[in-house]
């Protein structure tokens, strides 16, 4: 019997330490319990956890997708250049980062994409280069700032005047003369534009480089005029983005004066595809070829990036 009360007993206790404490009791209540509850008392409940951040989703227009670990911020798509939604040059940095960054792309002719320039930029602006730490991919971070900064230039070229005497042109020579502008601000950096193309295709960088490349081609499309939503606007971009990158390849081998064999190149591959009454779908398909699956790489990111 003795036992049995012992047992009875535990079982008791173990069921009121269940219970959750209470700062008072009822009046009822066994004394082990009323201790229970003394003791409770004494520690605070924790407190609840932190609310979870609220993220806005994406507009239909103008919408933006993150850039990942690249070179920060967010790029603008859905209007192109006429909404003004385009990602400036150096945007996700801070003001300081971007002096250090642009002062080191006068460096990267002798010294190509590399730390050493982004030091030797810190330098020039004097900063201390520890800030190069605050950059986690640091060579990319450099060729995605450049990629940019290019972009924001073509766009404002063509704002400030260039887009008046375009529209004296038919549409494959806009294109042409878009295309052209935009791979002259590469020529300073020739000789070391293999080693921004390896940068590039790196596996933690070919993400935010194959984004960026499909937003400069569908600024470039809307620049020369075509803002229409029909059925082959992917396929237009696809052209464009294999004879661009085909056409960057080319340049890299291209000794003639002023590069101009490669200029012929961008003014064929063009016309080439859209002046012989191929579909886009077809047109698509030769870019792909010519460009070594490029196009196609590009065809793909701009499914994702822009089918929202």
């Amino acid at each position: 019997m003795a036992s049995f009360l012992v047992a009875r007993r535990l079982l008791s206790t173990a069921a009121a330490r269940r219970l959750l404490p209470c700062t008072s009791p009822p009046p009822s209540a066994p004394a082990a319990l009323c201790w229970l509850s003394t003791e409770a008392s004494a520690h605070p409940p924790l407190p609840a956890p932190p609310l979870e951040p609220t993220v806005d989703p994406p507009k239909k227009d103008g919408a933006s997708f993150s850039a990942g670990s690249g070179a920060g911020g967010a790029y603008g798509t859905g209007q192109g250049a006429a909404s003004g939604g385009r990602r400036p040059g150096g945007a996700g940095y801070e003001e300081e980062q971007q002096k250090v960054l642009r002062a080191s792309l006068l460096h990267v002719p002798r010294m190509g994409w590399s730390e050493s320039a982004m030091i030797a930029g810190a330098r020039d602006v004097s900063v201390s280069p520890a800030i190069v730490g605050a950059f986690p991919r640091k060579e990319a971070a450099l060729v995605e700032f450049f990629m940019d900064d290019c972009l924001q230039q073509l766009m404002d070229r063509v704002d400030a005047g260039e887009g008046e005497l375009l529209k004296n042109l038919m549409l494959t020579e806009r294109l042409c003369r878009l295309v052209q502008m935009r791979l002259e601000m590469q020529t300073p950096y020739i000789s070391k534009w293999p080693q921004a193309l390896s940068i590039q295709s790196q596996p933690a960088n070919v993400s935010t480089s194959l984004k960026q490349r499909a937003v400069l081609v569908d600024e470039i499309w809307h620049a020369a005029g075509d803002d229409g939503s029909d059925i082959d606007w992917y396929a237009k971009r696809t052209v464009l983005g294999g004879i661009y990158s085909a056409s960057e390849v080319y340049m890299l081998t291209d000794n003639s004066p002023e590069f101009h064999d490669t200029w012929t190149f961008v003014n064929r591959g063009i016309k080439g595809a859209l002046d012989l009454g191929k579909s886009y779908k077809e047109a698509a398909y030769l870019a792909e070829t010519v460009g070594a699956g490029i196009g196609g790489s590009i065809n793909g990111v701009l499914n994702k990036v822009f089918q929202k």
